[in-house]
């Protein structure tokens, strides 16, 4: 696991950002609360955007870099590790920790394709061979 995968989960607010800055890069706070009014109905303040973001560098899931007068973001938070504990966290809390009933219910209430499908059995049948 990541050094990275101790830093506490983020809240849904921060994880909007941090999924800007995973697939954008580094980025300043101007690109990110642009990046989250295009997603959002209701306009966030630039002013929020940046406390938000000063929060995060608090608690380590951004990492700032000063040496220029605009301030650019860098995510620290591991996509991968942080979605791996939100997921076992939804697991836990949702599905009293069965993977089982989270696959039943998505794939019960939701159009599967047959792209989809073949995509799932391959992946059990990776898991099966472990």
């Amino acid at each position: 696991m990541s050094k990275k995968s101790n830093l506490p989960q983020p809240t849904d607010a921060e994880l909007g950002i941090l999924q800007i800055l995973w697939k954008a890069g580094p980025s300043t706070v101007r690109f990110v609360n642009e990046q989250l009014n295009e997603q959002q109905e209701k306009e966030i303040g630039y002013t929020t955007t940046l406390k938000l973001m000063q929060i995060m560098t608090e608690k380590k899931l951004l990492s700032r870099n000063t040496e220029t007068r605009t301030h650019v973001y860098l995510a620290e938070a591991v996509q991968g590790d942080t979605q791996k504990a939100l997921l076992k966290r939804f697991v836990d809390a949702a599905f009293q920790g069965s993977a089982t009933n989270l696959v039943m219910q998505a794939l019960g209430n939701h159009e599967t394709s047959q792209q989809e499908l073949d995509e799932i059995k391959a992946l059990i049948e990776r898991i099966e061979k472990r």
